[in-house]
């Protein structure tokens, strides 16, 4: 079985419930909701057009939606801690002026090892411009999501390899017919974690990301109590069908989170 047949494997099992291929920018991109109240607020003096009703089932709203989890992942993502859309309640999507279309939504986003579902709803913008600017999310204070207490595992695994020799290192996670190493697990999560923020900052209304494979992680010399890694990930657009390859440097700690220092799409790889 090819890479991409495995990704549709993934995806059609992730349409079970189970987590597969779905499913973390630096501290700065993580302030972007905030930061974007402001530009908001100057939207609203714009003028909004009326709102057009969407039916949850459907793509548009599914794929808008699809972004809220992914930033989830960048702000309260760890190896234990990942979430995943679990459905779409109901969507609505208006346009603001010039600058991008805004969607309203009522959703359940599950955070996947602690099988907890939370519904509530958010709000997704995409803007509009010749740069392409990543959309910006706004969640309320969430209740039963951010509150998960996954510390005595994320503390045990941090010590264990904060000092470990040799070095982790591993390749194809999963490999291509899905298998992994249940050792390996909880690294597959971290950079499924770590990939949200290439994903968050690539996404416009017109992708769909989810990760598909790690080709390559290898664990780098610990620096200021932070676990470094370099890594390698493919991508899955499920509306072009392409499996873009990111080089991707990022740095974890249970009490600094997971930070991407370096994101850098390879060029197409024929043979890989």
């Amino acid at each position: 079985m090819g890479l991409r047949s495995f990704v549709v494997l993934a995806v059609l099992i992730c349409a079970g419930g189970r987590l597969t291929a779905k499913m973390g920018l630096d501290s700065s991109a993580r302030g972007e909701t905030t930061e974007g109240l402001d530009t908001l607020a100057v939207e609203e003096a714009m003028g909004v057009m009326a709102g057009r009703e969407l039916n949850p089932s459907f793509y548009e709203a599914q794929r808008a939606a699809h972004v809220v989890p992914i930033y989830l992942n960048t702000r309260y993502g760890s190896p234990y801690k990942v979430f995943q859309l679990e459905s779409v309640h109901k969507a609505t999507v208006e346009d603001v002026g010039d600058t991008g279309r805004r969607y309203h939504l009522e959703l359940s986003v599950k955070e996947f090892i602690s099988d907890t579902t939370e519904k509530f709803t958010a709000e997704v913008f995409f803007p509009l411009g010749e740069k392409q600017l990543p959309p910006k999310v706004q969640v309320p204070s969430l209740e039963k999501l951010t509150k998960i207490n996954t510390k005595a595992e994320e503390d045990t695994l941090y010590q264990k390899y904060k000092t470990k020799t040799p070095l982790l290192s591993s390749d194809h996670l999963p490999d291509n017919f899905g298998n992994m190493d249940p050792d390996m697990k909880p690294f597959w999560y971290l950079c499924i974690v770590a990939s949200s923020f290439i994903m968050l900052k690539e996404s416009t209304e017109n992708t769909f990301y989810n990760m598909a494979q790690v080709a390559s992680l290898t664990q780098m010399p610990t620096e200021n109590d932070q676990l470094k890694f370099d890594s390698t990930v493919l991508l899955h657009d499920m509306v072009s069908q392409e499996i873009p390859r990111w080089k991707l440097l990022f740095t974890w700690s249970p009490a600094e989170g997971v930070k991407a220092l370096q994101m850098e799409q390879q060029p197409r790889c024929e043979n890989c």
